[in-house]
């Protein structure tokens, strides 16, 4: 199956509060997107990896995508080496996107970074014809994706560019609350996490709010771009 964009994160739940109201979006334009997590999440201070496979399971289902696929990388401690390239190539390879959209290349949470790096490596090493991989016993066409984009996450990082996804917010706040043990919830008895609170969830709506008021619309989304961001007319632009 080739899919029209691939969105990675390091952790369930990490492409839903990064660019859920971005997929739910473009899937409503009739694109095929998928989502590809990096670890199970299983050093999250709330909840369990089986919990959190079947709460990533019904966002995927919430936001229509594809196909959702985990690599089972060991959570934290995962690194940017030959080994875990060539496993995310083998996904790119497989599904041949053209545009990944990856975690944020600066943030709180170690791994965010790290995945950020990986798969930009990996995007690039996927269009190397010496490189050569096997999917199910049979080796796999080269395949670069043309754009590699970092949605914004813990940080408040001034994006390159943002999408207007006025409409989609509600669609996104469903799948991200579909990971029930992760996020808010005063009768929980689970210890109490950064991301555990009510401001948190609140942030994703007033970030949005934010980005939205700056480019004149009510919700948006923000990105990083490996590469400038090209234009065919300056009447595109809003």
């Amino acid at each position: 199956m080739k899919l029209d964009i691939l969105a990675i994160g390091a952790h369930p739940d990490d492409v839903e509060l990064g660019c859920g109201a971005t997929i739910g979006k473009e899937i409503s334009l009739g694109k095929k997107i998928g989502i590809l997590d990096l670890t199970r999440g299983e050093l999250g201070t709330r909840g369990s990896a089986e919990i959190r496979d079947n709460e990533a399971n019904a966002a995927a289902k919430l936001l229509g995508v594809q196909v959702r696929e985990n690599l089972g990388f060991a959570d934290g401690f995962f690194i940017n080496d030959k080994k875990h390239q060539l496993e995310v190539v083998k996904i790119i390879r497989k599904y041949q996107p053209e545009i990944v959209l990856c975690n944020a290349i600066d943030d709180r949470h170690i791994d965010h970074p790290k995945g950020s790096d990986l798969v930009s490596n990996a995007c690039f090493l996927s269009g190397l014809m010496k490189i050569e991989t096997e999917l199910d016993g049979v080796k796999q066409k080269v395949w670069r994706p043309k754009q590699v984009y970092h949605y914004i996450q813990w940080k408040n990082v001034e994006p390159d560019f943002v999408i207007d996804v006025s409409g989609f917010i509600d669609l996104k706040l469903k799948a991200v609350n579909a990971y029930s043990s992760q996020f808010y919830n005063p009768n929980s008895k689970e210890p109490s996490s950064p991301i555990s609170s009510k401001n948190f969830i609140d942030s994703i709506v007033y970030r949005a709010q934010d980005l939205g008021r700056l480019i004149g619309v009510e919700h948006a989304e923000g990105f990083n771009s490996e590469r400038y961001i090209a234009i065919k007319s300056l009447d595109k632009i809003f």
